[in-house]
């Protein structure tokens, strides 16, 4: 399992960005795009994916990191209708991918990116989850790996996560994408990994 909040909404923010209070953003945020990668397409995210997700975020056990439980269909289709229409706040942009691996149909998991674009330069809190029954092959790397790149090829520089400190199989794949963690916990009980720099 990866580590995210899959019951929530985009990744937290950053602290101390508040909607409309910066000049206009000096990022040119580019339009998702699809990903691929050596196994999987990533599908930039669609109202339209709520049903094919169901099955994937229905597992209670998705949820022993991060807490919450499963969305209702009608929860889902409104959290992605959201999440597709973007990020209210000019400084911030969201980008949702869902995971397909080729030749098995159904979706995987998703990963998903809040960019904040301040003065200093996007910076993006990246999260990921793949579902219980692909788990342990490795998906999570290669997809997160995917949305870093295709980032970092958009200008962002920097990178974040937020994981539970007992959740090993995220930080590995933290370590993966070249983060390390910072010493404690934060106000939620995570682990504030992120890039060098």
């Amino acid at each position: 399992m990866a580590e995210t909040r899959p019951e929530a909404g985009p990744p937290r923010p950053p602290e101390g960005t508040g909607a409309g209070t910066r000049g206009p953003s000096p990022w040119d945020r580019p339009e998702p795009e699809e990903i691929a990668t050596a196994r999987m397409v990533l599908e930039p995210l669609t109202p339209g994916h709520a049903g094919p997700m169901l099955p994937v975020l229905g597992d209670p056990a998705l949820y022993a990191f991060t807490g919450g439980e499963p969305p209702t269909p009608d929860g889902l289709r409104r959290r992605y209708t959201l999440q597709s229409a973007g990020s209210p706040d000019r400084d911030r942009s969201w980008f949702n991918w869902i995971l397909y691996v080729r030749g098995e149909g159904l979706p995987a998991g998703f990963v998903q990116a809040t960019v904040d674009h301040g003065p200093a330069g996007p910076v993006a809190d990246l999260a990921w989850v793949v579902g219980v029954p692909h788990q342990g092959r490795g998906l999570a790397t290669e997809a997160a790996l995917g949305m870093r790149d295709w980032l970092a090829a958009h200008g962002v520089r920097a990178f974040r996560a937020s994981i539970h400190p007992l959740h090993d199989a995220s930080a590995g794949v933290a370590r993966r994408l070249g983060l390390t963690p910072a010493p404690g916990v934060d106000e939620d009980g995570e682990v504030r990994w992120a890039s060098a720099g």
